[in-house]
């Protein structure tokens, strides 16, 4: 069987979209077969209708704990026999339910070459602290937060007359770049996690 995707987004879903894309072009390594949100009004949610793609909508709000939240969704996924997640915007820390059962088929896009500036905000922060190269990074997802061992990072130039806005938007074209680049290595599998290094079978 093919590998089966699932997305999870919060918002406008543009990783989401270069994956959608990418799947469309024959560019991608398996199925996109559900897209999941915790927003109601993700715009991201319109995007995968667009596609035609089936979406469920979580709302955090309305469960006792992130650990009954997950367990919802991992019935959904269930269903539709997903066999790997990739986090595209999705605001909520996810727990060890969802990552155990899904070891090492996670994986998360962060804004920054991680481990520098972790969290909220990042490219103010690398704009803040004066870096002179950005990027943004795709990495495994573990139980602590942007902190997985690294699939893939781009890098993009920071300008003396940057903003947030214009780093963000040129950091942005990366993502979507390596959005795609990480969830083919993602689903080919050919890779061993060694301590922190993710080791790809081709470089042994």
């Amino acid at each position: 069987m093919d590998p089966r995707v699932a997305i999870f987004i919060s918002g406008r879903g543009s990783n989401m979209n270069a994956l959608l894309e990418a799947e469309k072009q024959s560019r991608l390594k398996g199925r996109i077969e559900v897209i999941i949100s915790n927003n109601p009004d993700a715009q991201g949610l319109d995007v995968a209708h667009y596609y035609h793609k089936k979406t469920y909508v979580f709302r955090h709000e309305n469960y006792k704990s992130r650990e009954e939240h997950e367990k919802a969704i991992i019935r959904i996924l269930k269903k539709h026999e997903i066999t790997h997640i990739v986090l595209a915007g999705y605001m909520r820390i996810i727990s060890e339910v969802l990552i155990n059962k899904y070891p090492n088929k996670i994986i998360n896009i962060h804004p920054s070459l991680l481990p520098a500036f972790p969290g909220l905000h990042a490219q103010k922060k690398a704009l803040d602290y004066g870096v002179r190269v950005a990027g943004c990074t795709v990495h495994l997802v573990t139980k602590d937060v942007d902190a997985g061992p690294i699939l893939v990072q781009k890098t993009v130039p920071v300008y003396s007359n940057d903003t947030e806005e214009t780093l963000s938007a040129r950091i942005l074209e990366q993502e979507h770049i390596a959005i795609v680049e990480a969830t083919n290595l993602l689903l080919e599998g050919k890779f061993r996690i060694k301590g922190r290094r993710v080791i790809f079978e081709e470089d042994e």
